[in-house]
């Protein structure tokens, strides 16, 4: 970020105060009201006003319920920026005045709590605060922008949804695509890289079938809950006997499901498990693993038919682009205090982010804003305990308002204005700002 986009932002970031009221009602508002993945039909309402309030161009329904603000303004590089609006099915434990207390409805037609345990209200909040202000200081960038609101990444089907429903086709291609997630980090802080940014994420349900029989009985049954025990702990070593050491994998059994009654051996057991690799052949290796232990374990206990393997949801490996990330990140730093930017590690959290950049052939940049109070985060890193702090996906997670909201709003608008400036509109999209 050069002189030019310094002073571009500044012009862009000048009402952010007078602004933050509104983006605080509309946070509480989507936390108080969040939607299960595809069911977002009253968050994408309330972006789609929110960007028709700001003069875009709007489409909504694309992908069932994601949303499409569209903002020309003269020549010059067209940038995405990327919200998801998807809440999860958890119960809110977390005591704030606007807490979610409502229920809904899953596709198993489950009657659920439902929660925004992820920040997507966050950053639906944030998006909306960068749509506006960037609209509000049209003087100060050239170029097209595009506000993406997007449903369902929790279960790793919203982007490519959007894709399938004409986004490419209705729209044009961006010259980079941004996006951004709160985490578990000193509220204010910034955090990002090159390179891997996100792991990959594979979700697999397998069914151990066996022979069911009378609890007094087992010599009649082939017992599904030991085939399922044993092939649990067999998982286990994938990780910590075939991998190196110098190669990084998660496997998680998420979920172990068999039988009704205590004196009834079951006919079959259920097992979900999650996967997180950061390399394409670990994520081979790590899978294939996984159905060779499954079906050795029935075959080893005699079932009476093969185990069912079936896929349940699959993030790909998130990337940033090494031009495009170094250039953000010089922007970060130009603009916020040195010691709020910060490199960091790959994540083990999946996003369906990448694949929007990819199939469109153009370079992504991801990375992470801190929504823990700084005192909070500080106490429990001083005592080595910040995996006590509630994180994504947690009853308890609760990002601090301040500055987390500010923040993620001027993050947008200065990762935007790194190619949106009327200096830097000039440049490729993959250059680096003049001066940094």
């Amino acid at each position: 970020m050069n002189g030019q986009s310094m002073r571009s932002a500044d012009q862009a970031l000048a009402n952010l105060q007078h602004l933050l009221p509104d983006l605080e009602a509309l946070y509480t508002d989507v936390h108080a009201h969040p939607e299960l993945s595809m069911q977002e039909t009253r968050t994408a309402g309330l972006a789609a006003d929110q960007l028709r309030a700001a003069g875009y161009e709007v489409a909504t329904g694309i992908g069932k319920t994601g949303v499409v603000g569209l903002l020309r303004n003269g020549p010059g590089p067209t940038v995405m920026l990327r919200a998801d609006m998807d809440a999860l099915p958890v119960g809110e434990m977390t005591g704030l005045p606007y807490a979610s207390k409502g229920k809904a409805t899953d596709r198993d037609a489950k009657a659920v709590p439902v929660m925004h345990a992820c920040g997507h209200d966050m950053h639906v909040a944030w998006l909306a605060g960068a749509s506006r202000l960037l609209a509000q200081a049209r003087q100060a960038w050239s170029g097209t922008l595009l506000a993406v609101f997007q449903p369902a990444e929790e279960t790793a089907e919203g982007a490519r949804a959007m894709i399938d429903d004409g986004l490419f086709k209705r729209f044009p291609k961006p010259d980079v695509v941004l996006g951004q997630h709160v985490m578990v980090a000193s509220a204010g802080d910034i955090g990002g890289r090159t390179g891997t940014i996100t792991s990959a994420a594979d979700s697999l349900q397998i069914r151990l079938f066996g022979r069911g029989a009378h609890g007094s009985m087992p010599q009649a049954s082939i017992d599904p809950v030991v085939m399922a025990a044993s092939t649990v702990m067999r998982l286990q070593t994938i990780v910590s006997r075939e991998l190196s050491p110098n190669e990084a994998a998660v496997v998680t059994i998420g979920s172990l499901q068999a039988g009704t009654k205590e004196n009834v051996i079951p006919d079959e057991a259920v097992i979900k498990l999650n996967v997180r690799t950061y390399d394409a052949a670990v994520r081979k290796r790590v899978l294939a693993a996984i159905e060779r232990i499954v079906n050795a374990e029935s075959a080893a206990s005699g079932a009476p038919r093969p185990p069912e393997i079936t896929a349940l949801d699959s993030y790909p490996l998130g990337v940033n682009d090494a031009d495009a990330g170094q250039r953000v990140a010089n922007a970060f730093r130009r603009y916020f205090a040195a010691d709020r930017v910060r490199q960091t590690g790959p994540t083990a959290a999946g996003e369906d982010f990448g694949p929007v950049g990819g199939a469109w052939h153009a370079p992504t940049v991801f990375w992470f804003v801190g929504g823990t109070d700084p005192g909070v985060y500080a106490q429990a890193k001083a005592a080595g305990e910040i995996n006590k702090i509630p994180s994504n996906h947690s009853p308890f997670f609760a990002p601090v308002l301040h500055p987390t909201l500010e923040t993620g709003v001027q993050t947008m608008v200065v990762g935007a204005l790194a190619w949106l400036s009327k200096e830097d509109a000039a440049m490729p999209a993959g250059g680096t700002a003049a001066g940094s």
